[in-house]
């Protein structure tokens, strides 16, 4: 008897380039249509064939995001994917595969699948996905009707006769799932949900685009790095829809230099990349910084230094957006840890750069963007979009000295005025100056606005009790594993606080942390996170659960890591 309750874990694994990506989408959606909460994580290796990939399905009772490192479920499509996951084959894992693909290793719990054979008998190996998908739902339980229709929708234009292989593809699997489950007696149970909200079913780099667009973006200019590079496709693929000029530059140093120059002419611009792109724009950034300009820099975090594991996953460019560019200016960084908040702090950092006249940098990583999760409709939020745009007259100064720190910004040819801008140092007007008082006063009014920026900051979300004695801290996309390792200890003296926004830090955080026992979680290998935290609130870190292999946290790592403590 093999029994499985309410967070079944399903890994699909298999060479790039024999569909494991898509196996799992297909799976997540038709599971979302029965009313299931679904969530989906996948890992992959930096090349086009070969090598082995996984992608990991999570269907449960509640709704999660984070990754477990536990396989209830294996569909190994070759044998490297069984080498690959080896350490996360448990005594209850069932691996389904081909028997030649198991020669040599000893799996307790392996089941003789003939996937291939099956897919031939259908039409075509390329049908390997649709038998997988259907050997799923077979097992689970779950009528292949809602599957049929996904894919009469997804082959519609490659014609009937591809649509009915596919679905002869799929029932074969269905069966072989179905009558394995009653003879190996595999149950799986699944607490019903309750009635579920119109939801979303999106990626993350989808998550980013919608607030983008609901940003008011209007342009954007990148040259491709993964993985930010999936926000450049999606604006592409939406810019008709909603006017944004899209250009992918020659190279980074071009694309922030075209956002600027996008900007200063009264555009919404962005631009995105990862953290080798980033190194090249920071003398755009402190362009940005002198000019007031405001940009929106998207950073799709991977590990470092230098091409590091192009495809895996980190949190390790706080730091260097913290810091970048040379001199001193004001910046903001946030960093979403679910989809409805990337939605809405795109959004918020539009705002926040044309308001204050500043860039702002928004923190995502390679997991975050790639995962698959729902998003309630209800939870997206929709923020007033402002414009802080003058119409100048002939005495305007672009640099003007106010009390606020903020000079109000024109645009070129609205109004009668002449916007000025300069790199150097410069006077009201925008000419260059080397005045010592008029250094000192540019210098603090550049400064200045982090107050107001620090003052209207967001507050990090709680999880547990807020007098619990001891707090675990993380960031961005750890908000998942967070959530569930607290849920998972149920105690009176543990809470968590996730924070979405990491500079300027609100001061108020700071009774909040006060004589607490604080824990820092963060993907990198110093703690750059909980440096910040000292730095700004002087408060003690007294541990820090760091991890660098390029993989995210897993539930089960986090919880014996805190049982230790």
């Amino acid at each position: 008897m093999h029994h499985f309750e309410n967070d079944i874990s399903i890994v699909f694994g298999g060479a790039a380039g024999q569909g494991v990506q898509t196996i799992a989408e297909a799976l997540v959606r038709v599971l979302k249509r029965n009313g299931y909460y679904v969530f989906a994580c996948t890992e992959f290796m930096s090349r086009i064939r070969g090598g082995s990939n996984s992608t990991e399905v999570r269907v449960t009772a509640r709704k999660r995001g984070a990754y477990v490192s536990k396989i209830d479920f294996l569909v190994a499509l070759n044998a490297d994917a069984i080498d690959h996951l080896q350490d996360r084959i448990g005594e209850t894992t069932l691996v389904f595969a081909e028997k030649k693909h198991l020669e040599g290793k000893d799996i307790s719990g392996f089941i003789d699948t003939p996937i291939a054979e099956f897919a031939e008998k259908a039409g075509s190996k390329i049908f390997s996905n649709t038998v997988a998908v259907g050997i799923v739902l077979g097992l689970l339980g779950i009528s292949i009707d809602a599957f049929s229709v996904y894919l009469s929708e997804q082959f519609a234009t490659k014609g009937e006769d591809v649509v009915a292989k596919n679905i002869t593809a799929a029932k074969l699997g269905y069966t072989f799932g179905k009558e394995t489950a009653a003879e190996k007696r595999i149950e799986v149970t699944i607490d019903p949900v309750e009635e579920q909200p119109g939801e979303l079913l999106i990626d993350g780099n989808t998550a980013v685009g919608i607030g983008t667009v609901a940003a008011g973006c209007s342009f954007i200019s990148s040259y491709p790095m993964s993985p930010g590079t999936g926000l450049l496709t999606y604006l592409a693929h939406n810019a008709e829809d909603f006017n944004i000029v899209v250009d992918q530059a020659e190279d980074e140093i071009a694309a922030i230099n075209a956002a600027l120059g996008a900007s200063y002419a009264g555009a919404r611009s962005i631009v995105t990349t990862s953290g080798g792109g980033f190194a090249l724009m920071e003398e755009g950034v402190s362009l940005a910084g002198v000019t007031e300009v405001p940009v929106v820099v998207h950073l799709g975090q991977r590990p470092g230094p230098a091409t590091g594991l192009p495809t895996r996953t980190e949190q390790a460019d706080l730091n260097l957006t913290l810091y970048a560019g040379h001199g001193e200016f004001s910046r903001v960084i946030l960093a979403p840890g679910t989809f409805a908040q990337a939605i809405e702090l795109m959004q918020r950092a539009f705002h926040l750069a044309e308001k204050y006249q500043t860039a702002v940098f928004v923190l995502t990583d390679q997991f975050f963007l790639d995962s698959i999760a729902a998003v309630d409709e209800s939870d997206i939020v929709r923020l007033p979009l402002e414009r802080y745009i003058v119409r100048t007259d002939e005495k305007y100064k672009r640099y003007s000295l106010t009390g606020d720190g903020l000079s109000p910004r024109g645009v070129p040819g609205y109004g009668d005025g002449i916007v000025k801008v300069d790199s150097h140092e410069h006077n009201e007007s925008g000419h260059l100056t080397e005045n010592f008082e008029l250094r000192r006063k540019m210098v603090e009014k550049r400064l200045k606005r982090l107050e107001y920026l620090a003052e209207e900051a967001l507050m990090p979300e709680l999880f547990g009790a807020a007098e619990a004695k001891n707090v675990v801290v993380a960031w961005g996309s750890n908000r998942g594993v967070l959530e569930e390792v607290i849920d998972n200890f149920q105690r009176k003296d543990l809470s968590g606080l996730h924070f979405s926004q990491l500079f300027p830090l609100n001061m108020a955080v700071k009774k909040q942390l006060e004589g607490k026992h604080i824990i820092v979680l963060e993907n990198n290998a110093t703690g750059q996170f909980a440096d910040l935290l000292i730095r700004e609130f002087g408060v003690p870190v007294s541990k820090r659960i760091l991890k660098v292999t390029g993989e995210p946290f897993s539930v089960e790592e986090v919880v014996e890591v805190l049982q230790e403590v």
